[in-house]
């Protein structure tokens, strides 16, 4: 089962990142402060992941703690990646709105 949650929540951030670049690459160039506020995001998320890496990987930490914790980070890393996913694509929508 810790497969997994590992599995999936890898699965869930790279699908964030894969969205996020896509925006990145379809933004234009005036869109500068929006990369730079999606990059800043998606290097936190990653920030939290390891810090949950290097909490998960204490031998001091109890099984059943984990399994509570890790089933709150997926929960809470599926939610910013479908919020970030929907602010790839609202921005998507204003770049392809502005050009026609």
């Amino acid at each position: 089962m810790a497969n997994f949650s590992k599995g999936f929540t890898f699965g869930v951030l790279t699908g964030a990142l894969l969205g996020a670049a896509t925006a990145l690459l379809l933004a234009p160039g005036s869109g500068s402060d929006l990369r730079n506020k999606l990059s800043y995001r998606i290097q936190t998320y990653i920030d939290e992941l390891r810090g949950l890496i290097d909490e998960l990987s204490d031998e001091d930490f109890v099984i059943s703690d984990a399994k509570k914790q890790g089933d709150e980070v997926v929960e809470e890393a599926q939610k910013r990646a479908e919020d970030l996913i929907n602010e790839a694509e609202d921005l998507l929508k204003s770049i392809s709105d502005s050009t026609n």
